[in-house]
């Protein structure tokens, strides 16, 4: 892999790429000779920025990814105000389907397996994707049970349904931070080339959860529209990570001034 311009921000080092850029560096991974290990990408938004304060396996994963790409919007907004420029958001639910319009447009084919969401949604969600990207195929879906990640037969079941099927990306949606700690401990038994880390997602293709219209997407205000579809699964997050965020706003602004005078 290239180096890449990063931005060092609350403790992470972000990579400074906007959306093109970054579909361009995952498909190119996607087309080249498997590595080792599966290459994964992160996307931090607010949540993530916090939890990653206090997780040291979070920071762990955060470390082993192949691309950590900001998706949260005031997470871009604060590299802005503390001079260290990000791009532009590249969350995860528009950088999947990114992908694959991409992989349609160039003419080259694609082999997605979709691991996460719940019975059914998955099949739902490949059916949606064949049908609107032609050069895509999604080789296989697999929702796990809950608890899975301390199975070692589910686990090992994992592995057998990805090498079985050998694809050049796994979406994997299944929660934050899950999905990136079980990536970071399994990557080298993933027999994909790339693996996102795109929570939702997967929901959203299938049509079983809506995403926020286009203009807040673009002003900022996805969370809202989130808030506002799960009140009971968010309030909570949400409060702490307002009351949280601006403060490591404040501490690293502080450190940047600290350190010139």
């Amino acid at each position: 892999m290239n180096a890449r311009p990063q931005i060092a921000l609350f403790g992470m080092s972000i990579d400074s790429l906007n959306m093109q850029e970054s579909v361009t560096a995952i498909l190119e991974w996607c087309r080249a000779p498997r590595e080792r290990r599966c290459l994964y990408v992160v996307t931090p938004n607010v949540d993530h920025t916090v939890m990653f304060q206090t997780n040291p396996a979070l920071r762990d994963a955060y470390a082993g990814a192949a691309l950590v790409l900001a998706d949260g919007a005031p997470v871009v907004w604060a590299s802005r105000l503390l001079g260290r420029r990000l791009p532009e958001r590249v969350a995860g639910s528009d950088l999947a389907p990114a992908l694959l319009k991409r992989a349609t447009a160039d003419g080259q084919s694609l082999r997605v397996f979709l691991l996460g969401a719940a019975p059914g949604v998955a099949e739902r969600a490949a059916a949606n994707i064949e049908r609107r990207w032609p050069q895509v195929e999604v080789v296989g879906v697999l929702s796990p049970p809950l608890g899975f990640e301390t199975s070692v037969a589910e686990n090992q079941r994992i592995y057998s349904a990805i090498a079985a099927v050998q694809p050049d990306l796994v979406l994997l949606g299944l929660g934050a931070p899950k999905q990136e700690l079980w990536i970071h401990d399994h990557a080298d038994q993933i027999q994909a080339k790339v693996a996102l880390c795109v929570g939702a997602t997967i929901d959203f293709l299938a049509g079983e959860k809506s995403r926020a219209p286009r203009w807040m997407r673009r002003c900022g205000l996805e969370w809202f529209h989130r808030l506002a579809t799960e009140p009971g699964r968010l309030a909570k997050r949400y409060l702490r990570d307002a009351w949280i965020f601006p403060q490591l706003v404040w501490q690293d602004w502080r450190g940047r001034e600290t350190a010139r005078s």
